[in-house]
């Protein structure tokens, strides 16, 4: 005697039946390696919360409050850079003892005329074998402030003492300091050039 196949409803109530239904003997599982185990739950930090004062009416607010201004002046930026020169010629330029073989004067100059300027003018002097050239950029015109956006005095002052540390100038500047008095003072940098190998 032939047997004959399930029909379609025999075969949809099997497949029915055997989703609910749970293996006598599962299949093994394969063994985790390290690398595809979870990783374990990091372990909850303390925070410690720190007590505010009450506020008390009529109190006034601390003194030393540190102001808005995040960001120290430029003066600031480039008189707290290491010195990488020889400490003895470093305080003697820095009193104005030293005299620059060179100087450029960028007064008036836009940024795009200003920046091939400086890079021109700062690679003869290393070429040339000159050590410390003098750059006037200028302290910047006094306008009025009238936005509510602050806007920077200066823009060059600014912008020369970042020029200076990208490339090409990187490799041929040892040191940059603002000028002394007798040289310009905030208005110019004294630009301290590597000896040529």
């Amino acid at each position: 005697m032939k047997r004959k196949g399930l029909s379609d409803e025999d075969k949809a109530l099997w497949k029915k039946v055997s989703e609910t239904a749970e293996p006598l003997h599962p299949p093994k599982r394969k063994p985790v390696s390290p690398e595809d185990r979870p990783l374990p739950m990091p372990k909850p930090v303390k925070v410690e919360v720190t007590q505010l004062q009450p506020f008390q009416l009529g109190a006034k607010a601390k003194k030393n409050a540190k102001n808005h201004d995040l960001m120290p002046s430029i003066s600031d930026r480039v008189g707290n850079q290491p010195v990488q020169m020889d400490k003895k010629a470093y305080g003697r330029m820095t009193k104005g003892k030293l005299t620059p073989e060179g100087r450029i004067d960028l007064h008036g100059m836009t940024l795009d005329q200003a920046h091939p300027a400086l890079i021109g003018f700062v690679m003869r002097s290393y070429t040339e074998g000159k050590r410390l050239v003098l750059v006037i950029t200028g302290k910047g015109k006094s306008k009025r402030d009238d936005g509510p956006i602050p806007v920077r005095r200066g823009v060059l002052k600014h912008q020369v003492p970042q020029w200076l540390q990208m490339a090409p100038l990187r490799s041929v500047v040892l040191q940059v300091r603002e000028a002394h008095l007798k040289h310009g003072g905030s208005g110019a940098y004294y630009v301290y050039l590597r000896r040529r190998g």
